[in-house]
């Protein structure tokens, strides 16, 4: 017997109605797939790109040159495609993305040209990582799986999708070492040319899964309640129902906006320490990449295990109660990596404060997908996704320069400042929304 749909307030407007009971739609069972395939060469070449870069002789300069570049172009593509997303559909975008993928690993694989590999830094996302999501792109994948969930279903939805995508990157970043087993083969730098088969063949297998993933066509946003009675009534009751659409997308573009002012706190907090910890760890303690990489692979494990764990507290105590106590968390985790007199302790600090700060990525991404109806949700995860990476691409730069002067600890009590303002502001901005499903 059917189960009759929830009230008209707990379904996202305008989504279709989802399956009975707690059944995910197949797309979202697909698209995850697709997720945890990309994910594997993200985590091999996040360790082995930079590496094999040195290996050819590019100076760190240009390494962290290229690496910076591929991060804003992103940026700008995102700028472009997500709110296109909402009138075009999100499949096109992420099959032709996946296509891209698998050319310019093909490319690799046959050159090791400056050219071949700075195109497939920028346009493949070489080196950069993204815990499985389809870079610049992301925002598209985020919109797919939102747009026929029950505003109840995101949390636990994202929280395993993001748990996929960091546990295909750990096994990933332990695959990154297989150069070491062919080397007497493969000399010097065409060791790591094979790596390039791991994102080849995992986005050759996202092709398929997202070709056979349905997405809804694009539907006009949803009337404002007695609009249809409208067109027969008096003018005046004609212009209220006119007038409701735009009320409701001011109050959405308010919460974009608060979401924006959040996350650049966050984004300079992330860009600070995170995209030159396996530097820093080489600077404060003198390890290479046989320690370094483990450490880093460690930390993608206990994150998809927190994201787990985030979904189930968040069902029960709420989204931002949620990111709040655990990015609390991680924040002192961070704070006493710095101090810590060995390596051994320092990287269990910091594997274990992902666990608390990159497990709360799924029931994030959840409450931003409920801060717009379902026409704008492309443009929502654009907007989460742009605050967070625009200040981010800033924050190696100014990090950089401290640690060029010996500051080892000040970037880590900079981005601890800032996740802190973040946190606060998270909890001021969006606590009022607790009682709503995300």
């Amino acid at each position: 017997m059917p189960v009759p749909p929830p009230p008209t307030s707990a379904r996202t407007p305008g989504a279709a109605a989802p399956p009975a009971g707690d059944a995910w739609p197949p797309a979202v069972k697909l698209v995850m797939a697709a997720r945890f395939a990309r994910s594997v060469g993200q985590g091999a070449l996040v360790v082995g790109f930079t590496l094999y870069l040195h290996a050819l002789g590019w100076h760190a300069t240009a390494i962290g040159g290229l690496l910076s570049a591929a991060l804003l172009f992103g940026v700008g593509l995102t700028l472009l495609v997500g709110p296109a997303s909402d009138r075009l559909g999100r499949k096109p975008f992420l099959l032709a993305y996946e296509g891209v993928l698998i050319a310019s690993a093909l490319m690799a694989l046959g050159s090791s040209a400056t050219w071949v590999l700075s195109l497939g830094a920028i346009l493949g996302g070489f080196g950069r990582g993204a815990n499985g999501a389809a870079g610049p792109f992301g925002p598209l994948e985020q919109a797919w799986l939102a747009q026929d969930l029950l505003p109840a279903q995101r949390a636990g939805v994202f929280s395993v999708n993001s748990a996929l995508g960091f546990g295909g990157m750990a096994a990933g970043a332990l695959l990154a070492g297989l150069p070491a087993a062919w080397g007497r083969q493969l000399p010097g730098a065409l060791a790591y040319r094979p790596l390039f088969l791991l994102p080849l063949l995992g986005s050759a297998i996202g092709l398929v899964l997202l070709a056979r993933a349905p997405d809804a066509r694009r539907r006009a946003p949803p009337a404002a309640p007695g609009a249809g009675a409208a067109s027969t009534s008096a003018a005046g009751a004609g212009t209220t129902a006119r007038r409701a659409p735009s009320a409701a997308r001011r109050e959405e573009n308010r919460q974009l906006l608060r979401l924006a002012l959040a996350n650049t706190l966050n984004g300079f907090g992330i860009g600070l320490v995170a995209p030159l910890m396996a530097y820093w760890f080489l600077r404060r303690f003198g390890r290479g990449p046989a320690s370094i990489g483990p450490a880093l692979g460690a930390g993608f494990v206990l994150a998809a295990l927190g994201g787990l764990i985030a979904a189930r507290i968040a069902a029960r105590v709420g989204v931002v109660r949620t990111v709040v106590v655990m990015r609390g968390a991680g924040l002192a985790l961070m704070l006493l990596t710095p101090f810590m007199p060995v390596f051994g302790l320092a990287a269990a600090l910091w594997a274990a404060r992902a666990a608390f700060n990159q497990g709360t990525l799924g029931v994030r991404q959840a409450l931003t997908m409920g801060l717009t109806r379902r026409h704008r949700q492309g443009l929502a995860a654009t907007v989460n996704n742009v605050s967070i990476q625009v200040p981010r691409a800033v924050g190696p730069a100014i990090a950089g320069l401290m640690l060029h002067r010996g500051w080892l600890t000040a970037p880590f009590l900079a981005a601890a400042a800032l996740q802190l303002a973040y946190l606060v502001a998270y909890q001021r901005l969006f606590g009022g929304l607790e009682g709503v499903d995300a």
